[in-house]
C-alpha cells in the first residue's frame, strides 16, 4: 500500500516529539506544573506536526511516483494500440524513447542501444538530444557497456551513474570513440540510468536516460526506470507480434508485395488524379508454366519474386501494387499514361538484362517475361478490371503469334 507505514517510519513519528521534549526538559522543570503540562503538550504537538509534515511529503513523492508509473503504462499501451502507424521497428523505438524521456522528469536526453542478434556487438538504434550519427560510428560490445560492467555481467538490473566523469576515465573504448560519446550529446552527460530490456528471455538492448546534472536521478527514478523498461519490453514484444500479424494479413508471403485482401481494401480509398489520370495495370507472367515444367517450382517462385522485386523498386512507394493471385500482379497508378508505359518497358528491360548477365556468367538463368494491360481507372471496378484484363490477354496473344511466326 502506498500509505502503509514501516516500523522505521513509526519510530520517527514518535521520536521527533520525544526528542523535542528531551531538549526542553530542563526548561520544563523550572516552570509550574499547570504551565509545564501546557508547554509539554505544545512541544509534543509541534513535534508531531513536523513528523506529519515530513511524512506527508513522503506520501506525496510516492503518489507522484505512482502517477508517473500509471502514465508510462498508459503511454506504452497507446503505443501498442497504434503500432501499425509506424513504418518499422526503428520508428516505433523512436516514439518509445520520446515517451520514456518525457516520463522521467530528471531525464533530458536518452538513447536505446540494441544488441546485434547472436553476438555481443552493440549499436545505437535511437536517440533524443544526442547526435546519433556520431554514436553510430562507435564500435563497441556488450562487455564495454555500463550495464554489463556495473551488473557484473548479469545485465539484470537498472544501473545508476551519478558521476559520469569518473566512469569515463576507466573506459576501454578508443580515444576517438570516447570523444564521440562526449561530444554527441547537446550537453555533457553527468548522470545516467541504464536499464536492460529483455524479450523472450534474451537481452534485446538497453534503455539509457541521461541528464547534464550531477546526482540527477533518485532512488524513485531508478524504480521508475525498472518499471519503464518492463513496460517497454512488453510494448516491443507486442509491437513485433502485431507487425507479424499485420504482415501475414496484408502481404504476400512469397513476394512481400501487398496481397489481394489488402489491395481490395485499399482500392476503395485510392484517390483519383483528374489532372494526370489514374490507371489500373494488370500484369501476368508469360512463361511461368514453362519455368515450372523445365526447371522446377523453386525456379518458378524465383521468377515471381524477381518480377515482384522489380515492381517494388519501380513502383511500390508511389503506387498501390499487389500480387493478385498465382502469376498475376495488379497496380493502381497515377499517370500520365506514357510514363506508366515507359516504366513498364524499363522493368521488362531490366529483367532481360538480368537474364543475359546470368546466362553469360554460366548460371542457371531464369528468363522473366510478362504481359500487361492498362485501363483508365474510375471507381467502376468491374468495368475497369475487365478492360485491363482484356488488354493484357490481347498483348499476350500478340506475343504468342509473333513467336509462332518467327
Amino acid at each position: 500500500m502506498i500509505d502503509s507505514l514501516s516500523l522505521k517510519t513509526h519510530l520517527i513519528l514518535l521520536g521527533i516529539p520525544m526528542l523535542l521534549l528531551l531538549v526542553c526538559w530542563e526548561s520544563l522543570l523550572n516552570i509550574s506544573a499547570p504551565l509545564n503540562l501546557i508547554v509539554t503538550v505544545c512541544i509534543y504537538l509541534i513535534g508531531y506536526g513536523l513528523s506529519h509534515y515530513f511524512h506527508q511529503r513522503r506520501l506525496n513523492r510516492l503518489w507522484n511516483h505512482l502517477q508517473q508509473v500509471i502514465h508510462l503504462n498508459n503511454t506504452t499501451f497507446e503505443l501498442v494500440n497504434t503500432a501499425n502507424q509506424y513504418q518499422d521497428e526503428s520508428e516505433f523505438l523512436n516514439a518509445l524513447l520520446s515517451k520514456a524521456v518525457n516520463g522521467v522528469k530528471a531525464a533530458e536526453m536518452g538513447s536505446i542501444i540494441r544488441v546485434v542478434p547472436d553476438s555481443d556487438a552493440l549499436y545505437f538504434e535511437s536517440t533524443i538530444g544526442i547526435d546519433i550519427e556520431k554514436l553510430r560510428k562507435i564500435k563497441f560490445n556488450l562487455r564495454q557497456s555500463f550495464e554489463y560492467r556495473f551488473s557484473k555481467g548479469s545485465c539484470d538490473r537498472v544501473v545508476l551513474i551519478n558521476n559520469m566523469a569518473s566512469i569515463n576515465g576507466h573506459s576501454t573504448l578508443t580515444p576517438e570513440d570516447q570523444e564521440a560519446l562526449l561530444t554527441a550529446p547537446r550537453a555533457p552527460i553527468q548522470s545516467t540510468l541504464s536499464s536492460p530490456i529483455h524479450i523472450d528471455g534474451k537481452l534485446y538492448g538497453m534503455l539509457n536516460l541521461d541528464s547534464s546534472k550531477m546526482d540527477a536521478f533518485s532512488h524513485y527514478d531508478r524504480n521508475l526506470a525498472a518499471v519503464l523498461t518492463h513496460e517497454a519490453a512488453n510494448a516491443i514484444a507486442l509491437y513485433q507480434k502485431s507487425r507479424q500479424i499485420y504482415q501475414l494479413a496484408n502481404f504476400d508471403s512469397l513476394t512481400q508485395l501487398y496481397n489481394r485482401q489488402h489491395f481490395e481494401s485499399a482500392k476503395t480509398e485510392w484517390q483519383i488524379d483528374n489532372a494526370q489520370g489514374s490507371y489500373l495495370v494488370i500484369l501476368d507472367l508469360d512463361n511461368l508454366k514453362a519455368i515450372n515444367d523445365n526447371t522446377g517450382h523453386q525456379a518458378g517462385d524465383k521468377a515471381l519474386k524477381r518480377l515482384a522485386a522489380a515492381l517494388k523498386q519501380q513502383w511500390h512507394l508511389k503506387h498501390l501494387v499487389a500480387r493478385y493471385g498465382g502469376d498475376e500482379f495488379i497496380a493502381l497508378c497515377h499517370g500520365p499514361l506514357s510514363q506508366i508505359e515507359d516504366e513498364l518497358n524499363q522493368i521488362q528491360q531490366a529483367l532481360a538484362t538480368q537474364y543475359s548477365l546470368e546466362k553469360a556468367a554460366g548460371k542457371q538463368a531464369i528468363e522473366v517475361k510478362f504481359s500487361f494491360g492498362i485501363a483508365s481507372y474510375s471507381h467502376k471496378w468491374s468495368q475497369c478490371f475487365k478492360a485491363a484484363d482484356d488488354n493484357m490477354y490481347q498483348q499476350k496473344r500478340r506475343k504468342q503469334q509473333q513467336s509462332l511466326a518467327s
